[in-house]
């Protein structure tokens, strides 16, 4: 009778009826777990009840976190800083304090990586760093310097722009969202 309900007592006008109904009957399915002992049927009609329910939260609802999966978008970058920030703003809003970040990979080519006879060799990745929030944003514009150490965490963001020659770019860029200062730039405790 509960896997009736579900699958024929729905209407398209009344949609908070529908969840209730979808809400307890699979409530009610929950509350009992699926004991080997049950007949095969009743298995199948709980599992079909609990799959038309989720298809009703997520397509009826118009609760966004209901429907969007959970995702991750985060960068943790370790370098040096490879130019003093600047401070840009576009029609006098939407300030920005932008400067770069080197990293660098390093690995040993040859026979066998354990031997000391192979060539090291390094590879420099430049990143751009953007920084938005007003507090980090006034303090990473007054305290990064070049060749400063710092650890830059944030989230990856693509974007497009034209550059002087009228010609479409892509551009990546870290939004920052916490600087940690490591060390002072190495040339100026010389």
């Amino acid at each position: 009778m509960n896997a009736y309900l579900v699958a024929s007592g729905f209407s398209a006008d009344n949609c908070t009826y529908q969840f209730m109904v979808c809400f307890f009957i699979v409530s009610d399915l929950a509350a009992v777990p699926p004991y080997p002992h049950l007949h095969k049927q009743d298995r199948m009609l709980r599992m079909a009840s609990a799959q038309v329910f989720r298809q009703l939260v997520r397509h009826m609802n118009t609760d966004v976190s209901l429907i969007l999966e959970r995702s991750i978008n985060r960068v943790q970058i370790l370098g040096r800083v490879g130019q003093d920030p600047l401070m840009r703003q576009v029609d006098g809003r939407n300030p920005v304090t932008i400067f770069s970040v080197a990293t660098n990979e390093m690995w040993r080519s040859g026979e066998g990586d354990s031997t000391p006879g192979g060539d090291v060799s390094q590879k420099t990745t430049w990143h751009r760093v953007s920084v938005f929030k007003p507090g980090l944003r006034d303090v990473a514009y007054q305290y990064v310097k070049k060749g400063s150490r710092v650890l830059v965490e944030g989230k990856l963001d693509y974007g497009e722009y034209v550059d002087k020659n009228s010609v479409r770019r892509q551009a990546t860029t870290i939004i920052a969202d916490n600087i940690i200062f490591l060390s002072e730039n190495p040339r100026e405790r010389i």
